[in-house]
This record gives C-alpha cells, sequence and structure tokens, in this order.
C-alpha cells in the first residue's frame, strides 16, 4: 500500500482495484416490473432502430416516476437506459428528432440530476456503467473478458469499442493510486520516489496504448463510423447533422426547454483527465500551450474543462481535488535540466503524448478515411453525423481535417492534434 495520506478515494467514487469504473458490477436490468416498459425496449433496441420503430415505441411509452428506484446501481442502470433510448430516439430516423418527450424527458432529468450528470449518452452512460462479465472473480483488464449490457447496433464492433474502453479504465485504475504517492513524495521532498512514479506512469501508458491499438482486432472503421458513431452524437454544434436549436426536452404540461448537450467522447474520461493534472498540462480552448509559469490551479477553459460537467460528481470532485493538490510538474522544473527528475518528467509528457498519437491516427483511419467509404446498410437520405461528413469530405478532392465534427461537437481532427502537441510541450529538456 502506497502512502497517500487524507485522500479517501471511497468518498470520490474511486476505487483501488477499478479506478473509475465501480467497485460492484453494473445491474443488467431493472428487475421491478414496474420498469419493463423501458427495458423491454432496450434489450430490442437494435431491432427497434434497424425496423424504423423505435420513435413509435417510445411515444407509446408512459411517463414512469423515478421513486421506485432502490440504489445508486439501480439509479445508474436507468440512467443508461434512458441515455440509450435518448440518442435513438433523437437519431434513429431519417431526419433527427428535436423534441424528446416527457416519457423519457422527464425521469432523465431527474435521474440525470441525482447522479450530477447531463441527460444524454455520457461517457458514464456508455462505458463505466454499461459492462458485464461472466464471473464477478473476472479480470476487466481484459477486453476479450467483457460484453456490453446495452447496445445501439447489437455488433460486435460496437461491443469491442466499449469495452475496450472499460478495460483501459480497469488497466489505469494502478496508475491512479501512483500519481497520488507521486504528488506526496513531491510535497516531503522525496525525489526518488516521484522519480520512480514518474517512470512507472511512463510504462502504464505505454500499456494503455498497446491496450487502445487493439481497438483495430475487432472493430471496423466502416461498422463504427456509418452504424455506430451517428447515435454517439450529442445536440450541441449539430446544426450541419440536422439539429440546429439542440433538442428541447418537453417535460409535459407546458414545461421544458431546448438543450446542445455535446455527445460520448473519451474527453470525458475521468482517467485520461487525471493523467493531464497530474503532469501539469494546461489545456486551452484553442490548443495553444499556456505559459508554463501558471500554476495547476489557476482556472482552465476550454473543451477539455467543459468535459468535466459530463462526468459523475465524485469522479469530477477528484479531479479538482487532484488539480488543488498537483505538485510535480514545478517540482521537476526545479531541478536542472538533464538530472534525473527531469528526465523522468520528460518521459512521463512524452509517454502521454504518445498515447495520444495513437489515438490521433486511430480517429484519421475510423472517422477520416472512414468518411470515404460507402455506408453497409443506410439510405443516403438520413441525415446525421456520418452522412454530413461524408458530403463534406465528396465535396473535397483534397484530404482535409477541418470542419468535421466530432461526437463531442470539436471541430476534431485540429482539437485532437493541439491536445496532443499541448502534452507533448509540457516536457523541457533545455533551461
Amino acid at each position: 500500500m502506497l502512502d497517500i495520506p487524507e485522500i479517501s478515494l471511497v468518498e470520490y467514487g474511486v476505487s483501488l482495484q477499478n479506478g473509475f469504473l465501480p467497485e460492484v458490477l453494473p445491474v443488467r436490468k431493472l428487475e421491478d416490473p414496474y420498469y419493463l416498459p423501458w427495458e423491454d425496449i432496450v434489450q430490442d433496441l437494435p431491432a427497434c432502430i434497424q425496423a424504423g420503430t423505435i420513435r413509435q415505441a417510445v411515444d407509446d411509452l408512459p411517463v414512469l416516476s423515478t421513486e421506485n428506484l432502490q440504489n445508486e446501481l439501480e439509479w445508474r442502470r436507468a440512467y443508461v437506459v434512458l441515455a440509450y433510448l435518448t440518442h435513438a430516439y433523437v437519431w434513429g430516423g431519417e431526419k433527427p428528432k428535436e423534441r424528446l418527450p416527457p416519457c423519457i424527458a422527464r425521469p432523465f432529468v431527474e435521474i440525470s440530476n441525482h447522479l450530477e450528470l447531463p441527460p444524454c449518452a455520457t461517457y458514464a452512460a456508455l462505458n463505466l456503467w454499461n459492462f458485464a462479465v461472466s464471473s464477478e472473480d473476472t479480470d476487466i483488464t481484459g477486453p476479450d473478458n467483457l460484453s456490453v449490457v446495452t447496445s445501439f447496433t447489437g455488433t460486435k464492433d460496437e461491443e469491442w469499442f466499449f469495452v475496450l474502453s472499460v478495460a483501459i479504465e480497469a488497466r489505469g485504475a494502478q496508475l491512479i493510486e501512483l500519481m497520488l504517492d507521486g504528488i506526496h513524495g513531491a510535497s516531503i521532498d522525496d525525489e526518488q520516489r516521484v522519480i520512480a512514479r514518474l517512470e512507472q506512469l511512463s510504462f502504464g501508458l505505454g500499456e494503455l496504448g498497446e491496450l487502445l491499438e487493439r481497438m483495430y482486432e475487432k472493430c471496423a472503421p466502416s461498422v463504427f463510423y456509418h452504424q455506430l458513431r451517428p447515435f454517439l452524437a450529442g445536440s450541441k454544434n449539430m446544426a450541419s447533422a440536422g439539429l440546429p436549436n439542440g433538442v428541447f426536452y418537453d417535460l409535459g404540461d407546458g414545461q421544458g426547454e431546448w438543450h446542445q448537450y455535446s455527445g460520448g467522447s473519451n474527453a470525458q474520461s475521468s482517467l485520461i483527465q487525471a493523467f493531464d493534472i497530474f503532469l501539469g498540462v494546461e489545456h486551452s480552448a484553442t490548443g495553444e500551450t499556456k505559459s508554463n509559469g501558471k500554476s495547476q490551479t489557476q482556472v482552465r477553459s476550454g473543451y477539455i474543462q467543459h468535459m468535466r460537467n459530463y462526468m459523475p460528481g465524485p469522479h469530477r470532485r477528484f479531479l479538482e481535488m487532484m488539480a488543488r493538490v498537483s505538485n510535480v510538474r514545478p517540482y521537476a522544473m526545479s531541478r536542472k535540466a538533464g538530472s534525473a527528475l527531469r528526465d523522468a518528467y520528460n518521459m512521463a509528457a512524452m509517454a502521454l503524448g504518445g498515447f495520444r498519437d495513437k489515438h490521433v491516427r486511430m480517429v484519421t483511419r475510423y472517422i477520416i478515411m472512414a468518411a470515404r467509404t460507402p455506408p453497409p446498410n443506410q439510405t443516403s437520405s438520413q441525415t446525421n453525423l456520418a452522412t454530413t461528413t461524408s458530403t463534406l469530405m465528396d465535396k473535397s478532392h483534397e484530404t482535409i481535417s477541418g470542419g468535421i465534427r466530432g461526437t463531442g461537437g470539436t471541430d476534431l481532427i485540429p482539437f485532437l492534434k493541439q491536445t496532443r502537441d499541448t502534452t507533448k510541450a509540457a516536457a523541457q529538456y533545455v533551461d
């Protein structure tokens, strides 16, 4: 056990074993018969979407109360179910739907408020709370051992896409404790401890990168791009995809309001953001590197910071706590260039940059290149994130990267490259 004084991980919903994944496995179904109308649709969701009946099925739902949800596991399951139904309803037709009916909107808003999350398909809904194993003693760091509970497409490609992120979260859990111990080491001026933790982090990030590259094994770019990705889109910056105003959450009785939410994004992973905070990497809205003299406690802006609003409340507060105590970068920079500590820090920063390199290459293959492939099973008359991106690519005779929206609403490739470059720029090799 590492020496991490005065930090209670339980308070932040963080597990030494599973990291930001729940310590108790997600429930696969709301057992109360009261919630069968939700579960019946979501268990058959791929078929409903394929048959074009999803919207009618949702419109026929009663407005159910949240009063029968008994514990956090059930609240989370309800959140997952309604997140999938919401995105299937909005994106599961020829054109996107701008209005979410009360049968979904009202309970979804209540459940989201309880869990301190927005009512949309977040990383928590898609990954953290949506996986299953064959037995409780299964190694969840291996994606082959995992399955998804709820799916848009029912494809193995979609399942692999999500369980790989779950495995990365599980594998990265051990690095959370290492980072906290590195912070403690810097606070007591234990240089050797900080060097050791930085070296361990570099090795761990290399392992995560190798795991990330397993995406190519079982997730075909064309399936991801044309069949899954449209359902991951949010309602923010989606005018070109058919949602100029976002989505109106109709609460009934004349109540409701328009919302624009980002879609599911790996930027909502608390683990990935924890690496940035530990290394003192700050991302601005434009991807420009901030002054190296600025402290981690200063207010940060931009997409990365905004994505914390899409994390479960306890996880968000964990990152805020880390940002307050993070001290490794200034501690490392207080040593001369070429010192063991500076070298260990630079190596860790470049390792995180290398992880992001792999991500950029993957996005290029799964989105930029896949946009030029024909859709396998959908009509060209559909309007969604896939068709609008492909149209943009078709109109260009050159390779383009700007103007392509990510599911979170960003200008995708420039954002990812800026984030990677900012990460690598944290390393300093000269005084």
